[in-house]
C-alpha cells in the first residue's frame, strides 16, 4: 500500500469519526434541524426572568417532550420577556395550565415545563398562558441567603 492510499484511509477514517461525534452531540442534546414532528400551535408566555433559556429549548410535560421554544423577545411596554412557543397540536392542555422554567440537574440547561390545569376549555392556537414562573437564578439565591445571614448576625446580642 503506498502512502497516498494510506493518507486517504486516515483521512476517511477521521471523517467518519467526527461525523459519530456529531451525531451523538445532537442525541445528547437533544436538538434536530426538524424541531418538532407533525402539525403544531403557536403559543405565547411572558416571564420576569427566562435565566438562561434559549431558543429550541424544549417544552416538557411529565418528562415528556410536547413542544420547543421558537423566540424570545422583549416587551418594552410590560418590562418583560415574552416567549413563542411551538406545541405538538396532538397534545392538548386545559386554558388555565401553567409555564415554569425549571433546569436540568443543578447546573444543566434550562427548559419550560408545562402542568395542565382543571379548565374544561383548552388553549388554542395564539393563545398567551398568563399563569407562569420565572427562572430561579442561582446568583439571586446566594445573595439573599448571605442577605439574611447578614442580618441576623447584626440582629443578634453582642457577646460580653
Amino acid at each position: 500500500m503506498n502512502r497516498a492510499m494510506l493518507d486517504l484511509w486516515v483521512g476517511a477514517f477521521v471523517a467518519l469519526g467526527f461525523a459519530a461525534l456529531m451525531f451523538l452531540a445532537m442525541q445528547v442534546a437533544d436538538v434536530s434541524s426538524e424541531g418538532t414532528r407533525g402539525a403544531t400551535i403557536t403559543l405565547y408566555a411572558r416571564f420576569d426572568d427566562i435565566g438562561g433559556l434559549k431558543v429550541k429549548a424544549p417544552v416538557k410535560s411529565a418528562g415528556v417532550v410536547v413542544g420547543r421554544v421558537t423566540s424570545i423577545g422583549f416587551d418594552d411596554k410590560m418590562y418583560q420577556a415574552s416567549v413563542e412557543i411551538e406545541m405538538q397540536q396532538r397534545y392538548v392542555f386545559p386554558k388555565d395550565s401553567s409555564l415554569k422554567i425549571l433546569t436540568a440537574g443543578l447546573l444543566g440547561e434550562q427548559y419550560l415545563g408545562i402542568e395542565p390545569g382543571a379548565s374544561e376549555q383548552n388553549l388554542v392556537a395564539g393563545a398567551t398562558i398568563t399563569q407562569t414562573q420565572s427562572a430561579i437564578v442561582l446568583e439571586t439565591l446566594i445573595s439573599q441567603f448571605l442577605y439574611s445571614k447578614a442580618a441576623d448576625a447584626s440582629d443578634a446580642p453582642a457577646a460580653k
